[in-house]
């Protein structure tokens, strides 16, 4: 089979109408961009609601490029439609007939209200594959108590376990700083998109796919569930350590923070030795994982004595390569790390104007040695694409 064309993309020739607002559907739809999708925005008049959350760069007076939406909505098309009107909801219609995915992220019903939902696109498009995110699953796939809950990330984080599972201890709960909720969601969806279609293309048959929020961080949180089974354990908070291994977290610097991932044997012998600790090295309790996890506060205790008498630096030169080890970099040390530049870690969107600079924003992570992601584009302005997609037979009467 011949590579695709150059800069097309792995997933060109797919062509995806995306109702999500927000983080979850827009990162999932981001993904399926970056690798050559053609991804059709359908916003409403207003626009996606990330339009207006900022921040805004000193060069835009006016707030029209917000950075959520500039970072998730790079390489898209933005089409206008009021889906409550007929001529709105027969351009969606006409739209799908010529696409393979639909991605929407709308509470239950939504678009069963407005006679859109999966069954009658369906009836248009056979091999149409309808991806819906849900807070709480949508009930095709099992009724949740919860199906007509709103929900957003921190929803998301709490029920599904990861909130008890983080932070320092359980009178103080903590939730993850990125919206790993909507973000790991996202990310699973798209995986899901992409397998759907390939058994659309072997079979002539879509389908619909369903992610619950909830349900994905219950996934996420896959280590609660099999400590409940196996030991009856709740798992809970573990701080910057580890309820399972020693020394394995993070251990304070001098000017910071670094950490240190010992699950071998030999790392642990590597560790102490380093650190000139011969006695650690001779405790036969200390000797496998097992000892050490029953001696963890003695073991972490130890390792924190010794890397804070030393610079992030310091034990990047002692530690970097020897065993499992980084230091905790915050935007100014990632911005500056020569593996983020080698790696190409952060792309640079242009701006449509002459005379502004790029954006920055994270770039796609996967690397495909024959397709790789093609260069990210500017996200679209509101409705810019109608012109281009909506056919005369299909666009709305202007009022």
């Amino acid at each position: 089979m011949p590579d695709s064309p150059p800069g097309a993309g792995i997933l060109s020739g797919i062509r995806v109408l995306d109702f999500s607002r927000m983080l979850s559907g827009p990162y999932c739809t981001m993904m399926l961009a970056d690798h050559g999708a053609e991804v059709i925005k359908i916003e409403s008049p207003e626009g996606d609601t990330s339009r207006t959350n900022g921040p805004y760069r000193d060069d835009d007076p006016e707030k029209i490029w917000a950075g959520y939406f500039v970072s998730l909505n790079r390489s898209k098309k933005s089409v206008v439609l009021d889906l409550k009107s007929e001529e709105g909801k027969a351009a969606v219609r006409e739209l799908a007939k010529t696409s393979q995915v639909i991605v929407e992220n709308f509470r239950p019903g939504v678009m069963e209200r407005l006679g859109l939902g999966y069954e009658s696109l369906a009836e248009l498009n056979p091999a149409l594959v309808y991806a819906a995110i849900r807070g709480f699953g949508d009930p095709r796939s099992g009724a949740s108590p919860y199906s007509d809950w709103p929900s957003y990330d921190v929803v998301a984080q709490a029920m599904g376990g990861l909130i008890s599972m983080t932070g320092q201890d359980r009178d103080h709960p903590m939730k993850t700083g990125p919206g790993i909720g909507d973000v790991f969601t996202g990310l699973m969806m798209s995986f899901a998109i992409v397998a759907a279609v390939r058994h659309a293309e072997k079979t002539g048959q879509g389908q619909f796919v369903d992610i619950g929020m909830y349900d994905a961080m219950l996934s996420l949180c896959e280590r609660m569930v099999y400590q409940y089974d196996m030991e009856g354990t709740v798992a809970g908070p573990s701080g910057n350590g580890h309820p399972l291994l020693a020394p394995f977290g993070l251990f304070p610097a001098s000017d910071g923070w670094i950490s240190i991932g010992v699950v071998d044997d030999a790392f642990w012998r590597e560790l102490v030795r380093i650190m000139g600790r011969e006695d650690l090295a001779a405790d036969r309790r200390l000797a496998d994982k097992a000892g050490r996890r029953r001696h963890a506060a003695e073991v972490n205790a130890a390792v924190a004595s010794w890397t804070r008498q030393f610079s992030k630096a310091e034990l990047t030169k002692t530690l970097g390569g020897r065993l499992p080890f980084g230091p905790v970099n915050d935007a100014r040390d990632v911005f500056a790390d020569p593996h983020v530049a080698v790696r190409n870690l952060i792309a640079s969107i242009p701006h449509p104007d002459a005379g502004h600079a790029p954006w920055r924003v994270a770039n796609n992570p996967i690397r495909f040695s024959r397709t790789p992601a093609i260069q990210p584009a500017t996200p679209p302005k509101l409705g810019e694409n109608n012109a281009g997609i909506l056919t005369p037979a299909i666009k709305p009467r202007k009022t």
